[in-house]
């Protein structure tokens, strides 16, 4: 389906033994909690007048992309069009939709989504919104956005070339200011509480794919500088795996200050690394503290049975972590598995209380390798 030797995750269900894959760096050992990453510490020299906001406060907008590579969806390509353009039509019931998409598609686009959904000729490559669009934050009173320089998650898939220029392009057409930033990165790398803490995977930034030749305390130190953030919770991630080395937004989700839905896999699925990374990173979360120096409460949102699963491949990302928080509203992946969508549903509906909770069939999207948060990019609103 995709012309990348590594499509955007890939789920090792295959992988049976312990220590067949590591996750993390290859210094670790088997057991990734043994060796698991220090956690950083609360920085006072955070920039005080910069914020990076939770997901779940106010939304000026919502940003998806109109996928246009045949190179990379080939005979999938209609379906994840329709996937993405209903994706688009169902947040718009709850705040503003922009979908980013390439002149000569806009017509096409626009007609696919209706008119509820305001399409802006933009050239993208693919859908992944969350990782090309800017990391917004506020600063004086304005939102301003961070680019972090989209090299194609380290170079894995090409041609990303118009996906590079998605950052400077919104900022421009939207009149936000543009903070620069060494780092080379993607918005899905970054999770936050929008109190000062800010989770990662090391797979993800500390890697020369993307950052060569910069340390994890260099990273840390720029992250606190350009996001705002006053700590860091590093977990050790999957490197190689899969294309982005383990977004933490497939992981662990802030759902509020000091609560962590940690992703975890379907009872009785054989161990592999994605299963031995959330355990690495439940042993960090055990002992760590946020920005704070609050301890985290940690809920399981575990994964449906991949037999259950509709159209599940090899490729597809089953994380319930994918989720989107939208104005009074969470959309969350509906995966044809009825007692873990439920579930997954109701865990959502108690930690997101007077938020109606959405499900979306994401099936060829998911089969790409990402989900319904890895498709959208939120804007926040004018902050008070």
């Amino acid at each position: 389906m995709f012309d990348s030797s590594l499509p955007r995750r890939t789920v090792l269900r295959a992988l049976t033994a312990v220590g067949a894959v590591v996750a993390g760096s290859a210094g670790c050992s088997e057991n990734p909690a043994a060796s698991a990453p220090k956690t950083g510490s609360p920085s006072p020299a955070a920039a005080a007048t910069r914020r990076l906001g939770a997901e779940w406060e106010s939304h000026a907008r919502t940003y998806l992309s109109w996928p246009a590579s045949k190179s990379i969806w080939a005979e999938d390509l209609p379906a994840v069009r329709e996937e993405i353009a209903g994706l688009a039509k169902a947040i718009a019931d709850h705040e503003p939709a922009v979908l980013l998409a390439r002149p000569e598609h806009a017509d096409a686009a626009q007609q696919a989504c209706g008119d509820t959904v305001e399409v802006v000729p933009i050239p993208v490559d693919d859908l992944w919104a969350r990782d090309t669009v800017p990391v917004f934050v506020e600063e004086a009173g304005k939102v301003a956005g961070v680019d972090f320089n989209f090299n194609g998650w380290g170079g894995k898939q090409k041609p990303h070339d118009k996906d590079n220029a998605v950052a400077r392009s919104v900022l421009g057409k939207y009149g936000l200011a543009r903070t620069e930033t060494w780092i080379t990165a993607e918005g899905g790398s970054f999770e936050t509480d929008g109190a000062g803490t800010l989770m990662v995977t090391e797979s993800s930034l500390v890697n020369d794919n993307r950052n060569k030749g910069r340390s994890r305390q260099e990273i840390e130190d720029e992250l606190k500088k350009v996001l705002g953030v006053r700590k860091v919770i590093w977990f050790a991630g999957v490197r190689g795996e899969d294309i982005t080395d383990a977004h933490v937004d497939c992981l662990a989700r802030f759902t509020a200050p000091g609560v962590v839905l940690l992703d975890k896999a379907a009872p009785g699925t054989p161990p592999d690394s994605w299963s031995r990374a959330a355990d690495q990173a439940r042993s960090v979360l055990a002992s760590a503290t946020d920005a704070d120096g609050k301890s985290f409460e940690v809920i399981d949102l575990v994964q449906p049975d991949p037999d259950k699963v509709e159209g599940y491949g090899e490729d597809s990302v089953i994380s319930y972590a994918n989720f989107y928080i939208a104005n009074k509203s969470v959309f969350v992946p509906k995966f044809g598995d009825t007692a873990a969508d439920e579930r997954a549903q109701q865990i959502l509906r108690e930690q997101f209380p007077g938020r109606e909770i959405v499900p979306v069939k994401i099936s060829t999207i998911a089969s790409g390798g990402g989900g319904i948060h890895c498709s959208t990019h939120d804007q926040p609103g004018q902050p008070s």
